[in-house]
Parts: C-alpha cells; structure tokens; sequence
C-alpha cells in the first residue's frame, strides 16, 4: 500500500518555487518575448487553414460569431493558467501545478497528456508547413516527387483515383530538423528567431485584412447565420432553445451537426477552438522569464487578445470575399487573394503562412521539451533528459529526443491521423489546469499571487466544464477514445515500473540546481 500511496504524494508549493529560485536554465525572455512566444504558437494552422474550412462546412459568416465564442471561452483558461504561472514559474507548466494539487500520479497523467498536446501538434504542423513549401515551390516550377511528400500510402486525387504511393514526407522531416536544431543553440537565440518570424507572419496577416477589405462584398455575410442544410421537417420549429439543446446533444453523441445555423456556428466554435491551442505554452517559459509575476500574465492573455482581434479580422474579410461554400481547401487565404485577382500577393501569403507554421513547430517542440526537463529533474524519467549544455544552456539530449520522435511522426503519420490525436490531451489538461486553481486557492489562501483570476469560483469551474464538455465530443469518436485509452495504460505502468521507483519526491531528495552553480535572478528592470 505504501507503494500505491506514491500517487497522491505531492510537491509543496514552497518546494516548487525553491526549485525556480535555483534552476539552471537562462532567465531571458521579457513580457513582450513571451506575448510574441504565444502569438507565435497561436497563429499559423488556425489562421491558414481553419478557418475556411470552419466557414465553409459548419458556420458559414457566422464564423465571425463563433470565434467570439471560442476566444471568451479561451479566455477561462487562460485567465487559471495566468495566476498559476505567476505563481509558480515554472517550465513543467500544467504537469507542475498538478502535482503540487493532485499529487504525482495526476502529475505523470498530465505529463502524458502534454506530451499528446505539444509532440504531436508539432508534427501535425509539420505537415501542414510541408503543404505550403510544396505549394510555394511548384509556383517557383520546382517539383517535389510526390512519393516524398505524403506519408507512407496509397495517394488519392480529388476524384479518389489512386496516383502514387507515399514514402515519406520529405519536407516535414526538414522543418522539424531545422528546427530542433535551432532549440538546441539556445533560448535566447530561439526568441530572436521566433520574433523575427512572428513580425513577417503577422505583417502578412494584417496586409491581407488592411488590402482585401477593399474587396469585401457586405451581401456576402448576409444571412449571417445561413439556414440549416438539410432543413428542418416541415412543422418542425428551429426556435433558439431547440438549435442549442441538438447542438450540444451532438456534441455529446459525438455526432456531427447539420450544417449551418445555431447548430452549426456552436459547433464551428468547437472546431476553431484548436484554432487557439497555443497560448498555454507561454507558461511553460516561466523558469525563463525575467519577472514571472509581471511578464506571465501580459504573455499568456495578450497573446490570446492580440490573436482573437485577428481571428474575427481575417475571418470577416475571407467570407466577405468568396462565398463561404468555396472556402473549403488547404489555403483558403491564397483562394481569397486569387479570387481578387493579385497572384504575386497570393505567393506572399504563402511565405507568411511557412514563416507563421515553423514559429508554430517552434514553440510547440519548445514546451515538450521543458515539460521533459522538469520531469527529468523529478527523477520521473531518465536524469539524462535534464543535462544542459554548459554552452548553450539548454536541455540538448532532451531536445534531440524530442525531435527525433516529432521528426518520426511528421514525417511517417497522415495528417488526419496526427491531428485526431493531438486534441484529447490539451482538453484534459485545460481541465485539470482550471481544477488546480481550485485546489490552491483552499489549500493555500496565504500563498502569493501576482495575479489572481477575476470572478473566482466562476472562471476555473466555467472553464473546466468546457473543456470536459469538448473532451467529450472527441472521445466519442471510436478511433481517438481506443488510441487514448492505450496510450494512458502504457503511460501508467511505465509509471509504476520506472517513475514511481525513482521519484525524487519519494526518496526525500530535494530537486535543487544540480552540478551547476545557481544562477541569480535578474531584476525587472535589467
């Protein structure tokens, strides 16, 4: 029993922030760092993609609407992750507030779960940049082998015929490389390079909304909320109370909603809602940031305010430029600048998109491999994943790892298959993150809070009880819940078999700075 006991033990609070005050890892990023971090990761599948096909399948103009939803929605969390990461800067971010609330058995879970959210949503990336490198590059009459360019598969065209077998996808691989390479020089380095690329993204995004919106048609986002497809039976009333109550029935059964209507700008909302996964991976700068207690909040909802005026932005000109039933492709933004007849801005659009999806493959490999780092230093995976590089002073062997496992997926795994599994574990964790607000507030009213999420209980129990809410939507889907299931029941008996026997916690070892001398913190205004 006492073995089983080990679950439900828990890092104190004080240890936690102990462990900040002696970490090894390079305290550089400022608030405008971390906005332009979170930014980063926010805009680029979303923003590229998404959004047309939200548009064109569920909400049609009222895709505007259903990011309103999804941005307040977002907003709960974001609200819970901003007074923990104030509280407790950490790199661990949602797998350290667990254990400090749930105890380590929750903390291991959660580090699962992260693994699903940032590995993986990586290489789904991956694939997605690789879409628009091929594009760009048969614009400039440079063709890629199709073989190397999907993963390993029958290649079907538009009419289903079968074209080619994939071997590999070739460009992915190249991104995600190039990528963990420039993690592994450095934080400070990585920061520079993602501002660089945030600001060319973000000044394609704004050219598009600030040039297009001379060719918007108004009577193009009129109705706002088109009619449900198919429509209802004859005598059957689609008053308010009846569109909600079938929405979130369908929501719940895991069926799909007809298209179009209440009905369908809910479930756009749903849908877009991955649109903002992103804005969490400031938090897990925290034992890198200068002043967490200021820097952390700025970050995390700035990076979210910043990019829900975005969202609406482009979603109001792409709709008030094509029809939203012709939305439905891989660049919906290049199929609005063509529709208005300038090519040459349509290839800008797609060198904004490569810039916005490699900071997106950044950030996400960057908190997979921190969330590692403090697990590593918790003694719950090998030592070898917390050993920083004396020059660089970043986690390199847990970097490459983490690469070489991204590098694996992207370049071997569909992208339909990536992207079922990457939802599931940053809807639980978002969860879990709003729980653990909870928690310390009863169990340590006393403990220091720079910031402090408004309207509490509210928030934390709003924002859990969306999120359990989506959870559920994707685990009716047969494939994702079989897959997750045995992915947790592997994740757990390789707990017990290896983390729980050498938790650092259970031994009484305090996790502290290693061989390496502390390193002081700055003061805020250096």
């Amino acid at each position: 029993m006492a073995g089983i006991a080990g679950i439900f033990r828990r890092k104190s609070v004080e240890q936690i922030q102990a462990e900040h005050a002696h970490g090894e890892l390079k305290r550089s990023l400022g608030a405008l760092n971390l906005v332009l971090l979170g930014i980063g990761c926010i805009i680029g599948t979303g923003i590229f993609v998404l959004t047309g096909h939200a548009a064109a399948e569920w909400a049609g103009p009222g895709i505007m609407i259903s990011f309103v939803i999804t941005g307040l929605l977002c907003a709960f969390v974001a609200l819970c992750y901003a007074e923990l990461a104030s509280a407790l800067p950490v790199s661990g971010s949602a797998y350290s507030y667990s254990y400090a609330s749930m105890g380590e058995g929750a903390a291991w879970i959660m580090g699962l779960l992260l693994l699903l959210e940032y590995g993986l949503a990586a290489s789904t990336v991956a694939v997605g940049w690789s879409g628009y490198v091929i594009s760009l590059l048969k614009d400039m009459h440079i063709v890629i082998p199709i073989e190397f360019t999907t993963a390993p598969g029958p290649i079907k065209n538009a009419a289903g015929v079968v074209i080619g077998h994939g071997i590999m996808n070739l460009p992915a691989i190249i991104g995600i490389v190039a990528v963990t390479a420039l993690l592994v020089i450095g934080i400070t380095e990585t920061a520079r390079a993602n501002n660089i690329i945030v600001f060319i993204k973000l000044a394609v995004v704004l050219a598009f909304i600030i040039v297009c919106s001379r060719f918007v048609h108004p009577a193009l986002w009129h109705p706002l909320v088109p009619a449900e497809v198919p429509a209802p039976p004859p005598g059957t009333p689609m008053d308010l109370p009846h569109q909600i109550g079938r929405a979130l029935m369908d929501v719940i059964t895991g069926k799909k909603s007809s298209h179009y209507g209440l009905g369908g700008v809910i479930h756009g909302a749903a849908v877009i809602f991955f649109a903002y996964i992103g804005f969490e991976a400031v938090s897990t700068a925290g034992a890198e940031s200068k002043n967490p207690g200021r820097d952390m909040p700025i970050g995390i909802l700035g990076a979210l305010v910043i990019c829900t005026i975005l969202y609406i932005a482009t979603s109001a000109v792409l709709v008030g430029i094509v029809p939203y039933a012709s939305l439905d492709g891989p660049a919906p933004i290049a199929t609005a600048v063509d529709q208005i007849g300038m090519p040459w801005f349509a290839v800008l659009v797609k060198i904004g998109a490569i810039a916005g999806l490699s900071s997106v493959m950044l950030v996400l490999l960057y908190g997979q491999t921190r969330i590692f780092y403090t697990m590593s230093r918790d003694g719950l995976l090998p030592s070898s994943l917390a050993v920083v590089h004396k020059r660089f002073k970043t986690p390199w062997i847990n970097t490459i790892i983490v690469g070489a496992t991204a590098v694996g997926a992207a370049g071997f795994l569909s992208l339909d298959t990536l992207s079922d599994l990457t939802n599931v574990g940053s809807l639980a964790a978002f969860a879990i993150v709003c729980i653990t607000v909870l928690y310390l507030r009863i169990s340590h009213p006393e403990m220091p809070r720079p910031f402090r999420t408004p309207l509490f209980p509210l928030t934390p129990i709003l924002g859990a009880i969306m999120c359990l809410f989506l959870l559920m939507s994707l685990m009716a889907i047969p494939t994702t819940r079989n897959f997750f299931l045995i992915y947790l029941v592997v994740g757990i008996v390789l707990y017990f078999l290896y983390g729980m026997r050498n938790s650092k916690l259970g031994k009484g070892i305090r996790v502290e700075g290693h061989e390496a001398e502390p390193m002081e913190l700055p003061h805020p205004e250096e």
